[in-house]
């Protein structure tokens, strides 16, 4: 779609999603419930980014696994949220004169040394902090799907073809994961088009809420553009599904992070195409009958 077309083409569905309602939107785009997908695991029920937490996910059914990758000092790739190790492991005690525990500062042994379980609850202490190679074999033995986030990437000059370097090694760049198995995003546009242009195969999402005129832009290396539930609107939803990505689909549009019955059924209202949650067994129960009413 051209850029002179973005203005008139939104106002048309902004005009459109007003008529229909969020129920009828949902129908028109395919009537398919949204997928949903573990946030940083089943985190609601386990320590996040942890191999128990993708357990707890398969034992819910759920097949759909969201991961956050950084680096360490001597190039291993980990899975990890924050920057900074304070929060997720006892670092502090482990390490006391190494402030400010930042990922980047400590190497793959020196993080495999740490507890990433005994903040989130005692019967989880020793949990450890999991490469990406380990990361993605426990994905794989349970046949889930990866939602894979390139975590700060301005901090990791690099990182990622290191991330397609795993991802190859391990098999994961084959044509059976990159069908429908495979996500990489980020928040960093920059990022997004380099993996773009490394690997043009592999499905790419832009976290974020970007203006609507940006769209086409982004629809040249980006298949997903993945907002927080507190900017979705049915109108966003629809101006996103009008525009084609560079595999030749509609954008799609996955929305974080929903925990509780009513929003998940607002957000498959809308038309999302996924629903990050820490809780996949309460958005599941509620799509599902949000699904069963629309039929």
């Amino acid at each position: 779609m051209h850029a002179r077309a973005v203005v008139a083409t939104t106002t048309a569905l902004l005009g459109a999603a007003a008529l229909l309602g969020p129920a009828s939107a949902a129908r028109a785009h395919d009537g398919e419930r949204p997928a949903v997908i573990a946030h940083r695991g089943a985190s609601a029920y386990a320590p996040e980014n942890t191999l128990p937490a993708v357990d707890k996910a398969a034992e819910l059914g759920i097949h759909w696994v969201e991961n956050d990758v950084q680096r360490t000092r001597d190039g291993e790739l980990v899975v990890v949220h924050d920057d900074t190790l304070r929060r997720t492991t006892d670092a502090e005690e482990v390490f006391p004169d190494r402030a400010p525990w930042k990922v980047k500062d400590f190497t793959a042994a020196e993080i495999a040394r740490l507890d990433a379980g005994s903040w989130f609850g005692p019967s989880w202490a020793g949990t450890r902090v999991p490469t990406l190679k380990e990361y993605v074999h426990r994905i794989e033995r349970h046949r889930q799907k990866l939602l894979l986030e390139i975590k700060s990437p301005e901090l990791y000059p690099g990182i990622e073809r290191d991330t397609l370097k795993v991802l190859g090694n391990e098999g994961w760049l084959d044509r059976r994961h990159l069908s429908d198995r495979l996500v990489v995003q980020s928040f960093d546009a920059d990022s997004v088009r380099t993996v773009h242009e490394l690997k043009p195969a592999v499905k790419t999402g832009l976290l974020g809420t970007p203006p609507m005129s940006r769209l086409p832009a982004y629809a040249g290396f980006a298949d997903q553009i993945n907002v927080s539930y507190a900017s979705l609107s049915v109108g966003y939803v629809s101006a996103v599904h009008a525009f084609t990505g560079p595999h030749g689909k509609p954008l799609e549009i996955f929305t974080w992070t929903v925990d509780d019955a009513v929003g998940a059924r607002r957000a498959a209202g809308y038309g999302v195409d996924g629903i990050i949650t820490n809780k996949p067994d309460v958005v599941r129960a509620a799509t599902l009958g949000e699904n069963a009413a629309a039929r």
